[in-house]
């Protein structure tokens, strides 16, 4: 069969709706310290001598980003009310990192996140139902709360019904699954069941879909071939997918725990991406 827990229909692009927020339209170059070369324009000097805002705010994320840990809630900074410039500058500053996120909430609210440059640093904006900007943010964390909070809607539990005729290893699976999500902790490592081990036909894979069914976080990574990370529609069940660089997936898991790691920023992130910020304030903005 096709490779993959979630295939998308036929020309539907759906499965991986990432929109990346608050950052050039295209990617600019970026020096050593990772600044966008647009900082040493004349253009820029003008747009930041116009923008005291943006330059009072980047000690602030790099001293956030001095004690932030892996395992602990990360700190919003606001800047819903920035203007056009300020916010142009900041996502110039930012740039856009490999990891993009979209996660549905309550009210027909949607969080569209992208990870900087610089690891552990997003933007987050929140839209309301008619795509109306509820809220801007830049997050310091993990992960955005976000993410969290919109795969906490999932189904606590999984209940299976009868199953397709030419099953082989669908029923067993979804009672493991069901065992793990009612057994998993917080702070406990996830749980990994791998496809390529794990001989599925087409008709169990269906079935498992369905009855896991679609959660509310999409989550993508690039870089060397991609990760795309989804959250079913069971409480802390991901689907994990690994591409080769032609697009061919080549490592397909389900994860039962915490967001998975392929997406998230490890510790030592947080104090280089401090380092970095600090570089760039010293030489463009002081």
């Amino acid at each position: 069969m096709k490779a993959g827990f979630w295939i998308a229909p036929e020309g539907d692009a759906s499965a991986l709706a990432v929109r990346p927020i608050g950052a050039p339209e295209t990617a600019p170059s970026r020096s050593a310290t990772g600044a966008p070369a647009f900082l040493a324009t004349g253009a820029a000097e003008a747009l930041i001598l116009a923008c005291p805002r943006v330059a009072a705010l980047l000690p602030e994320i790099a001293a956030c980003l001095d004690t932030q840990a892996e395992n602990e809630p990360g700190r919003l900074f606001d800047v819903t009310a920035f203007s056009a410039d300020e916010t142009r500058l900041l996502g110039e500053v930012l740039g856009e990192g490999e990891v993009s996120a979209t996660a549905s909430l309550p009210g027909g609210v949607v969080a569209q996140m992208q990870e900087s440059v610089l690891a552990g640093v997003w933007r987050v904006r929140f839209e309301g139902p008619a795509g109306e900007l509820v809220g801007d943010y830049v997050e310091v964390a993990a992960i955005p709360a976000a993410v969290r909070q919109a795969a906490a809607l999932g189904a606590p539990a999984v209940v299976p019904g009868t199953p397709p005729e030419d099953a082989m290893n669908v029923m067993p699976l979804l009672a493991e699954i069901a065992d793990r999500m009612a057994r998993w902790q917080p702070g406990e490592p996830s749980h990994v069941m791998n496809f390529s081990l794990l001989p599925m036909t087409a008709s169990d894979m269906l079935y498992l879909q369905a009855w896991l069914g679609r959660g509310n976080v999409v989550l993508a990574a690039r870089g060397y071939g991609s990760c795309r990370v989804l959250a079913t529609g069971a409480r802390h069940v991901w689907s994990v997918q690994y591409s080769n660089a032609g697009g061919e997936v080549v490592l397909d898991t389900l994860e039962i725990g915490d967001v998975p790691t392929a997406v998230l920023a490890a510790g030592e992130d947080f104090r280089d991406s401090a380092t970095r910020l600090r570089e760039i304030a010293a030489a463009y903005f002081a």
